[in-house]
């Protein structure tokens, strides 16, 4: 071998060497340098030298968000199984050093990572929902996430990774359950419907008694001022026909005649009166001229207080 074909394998062995020397690391990782197994330093983004064969890359860690979906079941106090589907956002908490180093070295390999994070959301969930009861799980989202970000961000940290947020997208029960719960709901709106259709009834039937009562009270008032009228006129008939009857018995007292005339006018006009508007209705009067004497006698008895028999006792006072 000649000393050129020696300085080419030393030249191209150290061409080599120089090309393997130079790393690149892409945006968005870290690369965790180590020197015979042992933590040596980090490779920050974009192009870096390492020591050739001595310095190794041990592994790559993205330090952008990751997300995993979770589908578990839990048990509520009162024994119902509720299904639940999560969304897990997750990130490294940060760029320190000693972060990736945990992040590097805590867990032999994703996978292994991936699992214990899983389980222990699942696990946090489990814990708080065994001492909920099946009708308090539903409307309690916001105080399941927030339980399980209250132990899993310390668990998280020593890891080297923060949680960023917890989706619980779906919550759901046994099919047995969920028919159950509907029944219920159908019974309750069924319930209320009842409930809403009695106060309607009820409000009808009140006011149409109020409308009935104000009727009443309306008719009867109407009633008694009718009558209140009616008693107003009679008595001012009474009145008049008293006038009258003073008026003419003073005109035959000035003419000198007797004033037994006015009643017996009266009684012929009312006879008068019973034989025109009788309707049919039959009324008996004795027309002869002993009748009509005694008649008289007594209605001038009436008008002067002498007893119509004759007997010379008065009636009146």
């Amino acid at each position: 071998m000649t000393q050129t074909n020696i300085y080419l394998i030393i030249g191209g062995v150290l061409l080599l060497l120089i090309l393997f020397s130079f790393r690149t690391v892409q945006q968005g990782t870290v690369a965790i340098v180590t020197i015979f197994g042992k933590y040596r330093r980090i490779m920050s983004p974009g192009l870096n030298f390492k020591l050739p064969i001595i310095e190794q890359i041990y592994k790559r860690i993205s330090i952008q968000n990751r997300s995993v979906e979770l589908e578990f079941t839990a048990t509520t106090q009162d024994q119902a199984n509720v299904n639940f589907k999560a969304m897990l956002l997750f990130a490294v908490l940060n760029q320190d050093e000693n972060t990736l180093k945990n992040v590097a070295f805590k867990f032999i390999s994703e996978q292994n990572l991936m699992q214990a994070l899983i389980r222990t959301v699942e696990g946090s969930i489990r814990a708080f929902v065994a001492t909920k009861k099946q009708a308090e799980v539903l409307s309690l989202r916001t105080e399941i996430v927030q339980e399980v970000k209250s132990h899993l961000d310390s668990t998280l940290e020593e890891w080297g990774y923060h949680l960023i947020d917890l989706q619980l997208n779906d919550i759901a029960f046994d099919e047995a359950i969920m028919r159950s719960m509907a029944q219920v709901v159908a019974s309750n709106n069924l319930k209320a419907a009842a409930e809403n259709e009695g106060q309607a009834l009820l409000i009808t039937k009140t006011k149409a008694a109020e409308a009935e009562g104000n009727a009443i009270k309306i008719a009867a008032l109407a009633q008694k001022e009718a009558s209140q009228l009616q008693g107003q006129g009679v008595a001012l008939f009474r009145q008049e026909v008293a006038i009258g009857m003073t008026e003419a018995a003073k005109e035959m007292k000035v003419a000198d005649l007797d004033s037994s005339l006015i009643l017996f006018s009266m009684w012929t006009e009312a006879m008068k009166h019973f034989a025109e508007n009788g309707k049919g209705n039959m009324i008996f009067l004795d027309g002869s001229p002993d009748n009509m004497q005694r008649t008289m006698r007594e209605m001038m008895g009436i008008t002067h207080g002498i007893d119509p028999q004759g007997t010379g006792k008065t009636t009146g006072n």
